[in-house]
């Protein structure tokens, strides 16, 4: 599996040109151009042809390029894959598939995009990131994150998945009464183990009020703290800062050298704990470390064109 960034994952409308010719310039570590929620149905063919141009004709950088196409439910998700891979699949990197309910809807894009990409000649692998927003997808997250090789991430998506439980919430996905804790909780946890469990990343939810940028950052912290590694951005003024919250400090990346360091200088005359600033460190310390350093390390280039 390809491993990307990901702290920062922009929504564009496929309907908006003005829009996708901004959105290479913006500093999002993917960008994905989207064919679902927002396309009105009338707008979806002109949308794909959207896409394939921004695709073809645009320099995008280090930014991953993706594109949500429609639901398996619908009548123009087949149409979303063949037409866009066909035309544009050389320059595409992620294809988001909503609204996943079981491991066989991520069969289904896995088998159609094998066909799409030996037909065609493509020399890279389209990868797949798979959206949680349905009780049963829910239900079914950990077969759902190991169902596919390809697929690179999972993502929590509130707004539906809120609707699918019946949950009383705003337009912000929060409740509408007072609730002891964070609502949540439960689903976020579910998503980051399934994802874990599977060796693939964990995307948080959106968050609709754009213009609440500190309450989009307790947001960020509350997921970052879980262990996602980014978040749906719904504006561009919600990039930089879940580019900064899902990237180590300079402080938590000073502590990992400091510690590995230290742990492996004892190590090699046969100490397998040690004291730190004061503080236990053991094995398990050790994991913590390479997750900090490996989120460091992920913010480089890999010299591929991509983060």
């Amino acid at each position: 599996m390809i491993s990307r960034i990901r702290r920062s994952e922009l929504a564009t409308p496929a309907s908006s040109e003005k829009m996708l010719a901004k959105a290479p310039g913006i500093g999002a570590d993917l960008v994905f151009m989207d064919l679902e929620d927002a396309c009105a149905p009338s707008a979806k063919a002109q949308g794909r042809a959207n896409i394939i141009k921004a695709l073809n004709e645009y320099d995008w950088g280090d930014t991953v390029r993706a594109v949500r196409v429609n639901g398996l439910d619908t009548i123009w998700c087949h149409d979303d894959v063949v037409e866009i891979v066909s035309a544009a699949g050389h320059n595409l990197d992620v294809i988001i598939v909503p609204k996943a309910r079981s491991a066989r809807d991520v069969w289904w894009f896995d088998v159609l995009l094998s066909q799409l990409e030996a037909k065609i000649g493509l020399t890279h692998r389209i990868g797949l990131e798979v959206l949680i927003e349905e009780a049963e997808g829910l239900g079914n997250a950990f077969d759902i994150a190991a169902a596919s090789p390809r697929l690179e991430a999972v993502i929590l998506g509130a707004g539906d998945l809120s609707a699918s439980l019946r949950a009383r919430v705003d337009t912000n996905f929060q409740p509408v009464r007072s609730y002891p804790g964070d609502f949540w909780h439960y689903a976020r946890s579910t998503v980051v183990a399934a994802a874990r469990a599977a060796g693939i990343d964990a995307i948080d939810y959106p968050f609709p009020n754009y213009r609440d940028e500190e309450g989009y950052r307790r947001n960020c912290d509350a997921a970052s703290m879980l262990g996602f590694d980014g978040k749906w951005c719904i504006h561009p003024s919600q990039v930089p800062i879940a580019n900064a919250v899902f990237s180590p400090t300079p402080e938590e990346i000073e502590w990992a050298n400091t510690t590995r360091d230290a742990y492996r200088a004892a190590e090699s005359s046969g100490t397998g704990a040690i004291a730190v600033n004061g503080m236990l460190v053991d094995a398990a310390h050790m994991r913590h470390v390479e997750t900090t350093l490996n989120r460091a390390q992920r913010r480089l280039p890999d010299g591929n064109g991509h983060q």
